[in-house]
């Protein structure tokens, strides 16, 4: 539990973080599509739930159990509330860090509705001992409740009705394999195109009354790591600076400035993705160096760097992972304006 908390405190010092803050809640309900066809991006993924709705509901069944995985921000929740809404189902809402003890869990399932939906977010932190109840309730619809206690305590098989578990986790190999193996739908949620962050900026600004051009559209986009969740982030930011500096109008001029006074650059990263990328060019002569030194210069958690920081890198193509340590690339000093040094033959 300590790292979890460990990285919702660094992210939470992100403007550019996948993960989710009090406010975007807020927002996140007002600009959260209502259905498939509202939901913009992800086509495969999109495409193959609704057959699967679509055979269930004509079958009369609940959906199989679905396991989303993928980085933060990109929408699993959404999609879960979905899938709920087209099935005309209820859904439920839980995340393996608040279920703490097996009364917990067993609550919820017993009070599933014939055909509801049970979405359980970063299910990869749900303790062994809750996933051993999750096994026959997803695959027989049974929980095994145990009556009484010491000697004469008896276990009573109570039958579940037919409900859907939505897993979601943003590590999919830290899910282990009898729970991954229950799951009869399984999709990957990869990083949006900049052409579909700006059609969903352009529907949330319409939602929220932000008036902007499609020049400053595009920029926010192309700014906003291939997340939904921090393109509506820096839209909200950029209409502040816009209504104070630019009587409320989003144009490109408006939007560029906007980001560079808030440390976002044409790629979309940050101070944090920065110093990290410095650290590793100036200090170790761009790699390769191991995690647990990185971790030590920038004083952060080794799995924080590995789970929160380094997958955008590694997405741009600034950043390697090699089995001697992490190397920044040629593009690395590309974009940092450095020349890259002379690496001696067969180094990595």
């Amino acid at each position: 539990m300590l790292f979890g908390a460990m990285s919702e405190m660094t992210e939470a010092r992100r403007l550019v973080s996948g993960r989710a803050f009090d406010e975007d809640a807020r927002i996140e309900a007002t600009v959260r599509p209502a259905n498939f066809g509202d939901y913009i991006g992800q086509d495969r993924v999109k495409e193959n739930l609704q057959i699967a709705v679509e055979a269930a509901r004509n079958r009369g069944e609940a959906l199989d159990h679905v396991l989303l995985y993928g980085p933060p921000g990109l929408g699993k929740t959404t999609l879960a509330q979905i899938l709920a809404r087209e099935m005309s189902s209820s859904i439920k809402i839980s995340s393996g860090p608040l279920l703490e003890k097996k009364g917990d869990l067993t609550a919820v399932l017993t009070g599933l509705e014939l055909r509801d939906f049970f979405f359980l977010d970063e299910i990869h932190r749900l303790q062994p001992a809750l996933e051993e109840i999750l096994y026959p309730a997803m695959e027989d619809f049974r929980v095994d409740l145990i009556i009484g206690q010491g000697p004469g305590a008896r276990v009573h098989p109570y039958q579940l009705n037919r409900f859907t578990l939505v897993g979601a986790t943003t590590r999919a190999g830290l899910v282990m394999a009898p729970l991954r193996s229950r799951f009869g739908i399984v999709h990957r949620l990869d990083f949006y195109t900049p052409d579909d962050l700006e059609k969903i900026i352009g529907r949330s600004a319409k939602i929220l009354g932000i008036t902007i051009d499609p020049e400053g559209a595009a920029e926010i986009a192309r700014r906003s790591r291939g997340t939904p969740r921090v393109a509506n982030r820096l839209l909200r930011r950029v209409r502040d600076f816009a209504e104070v500096r630019a009587e409320g109008h989003i144009t490109l001029g408006v939007a560029r400035e906007s980001l560079k006074m808030l440390g976002v650059d044409e790629h979309g990263l940050d101070e944090t993705d920065r110093n990290l990328m410095l650290t590793v060019i100036q200090k170790y002569a761009g790699g390769p160096v191991g995690l647990n030194t990185i971790a030590a210069s920038l004083s952060e958690e080794e799995d924080a760097i590995e789970e929160i920081y380094e997958p955008y890198l590694m997405q741009l193509g600034l950043l390697d992972r090699t089995p001697r340590g992490r190397v920044a690339t040629a593009l690395a000093y590309k974009h940092f304006g450095m020349e890259e040094p002379r690496r001696q033959p067969g180094l990595f």
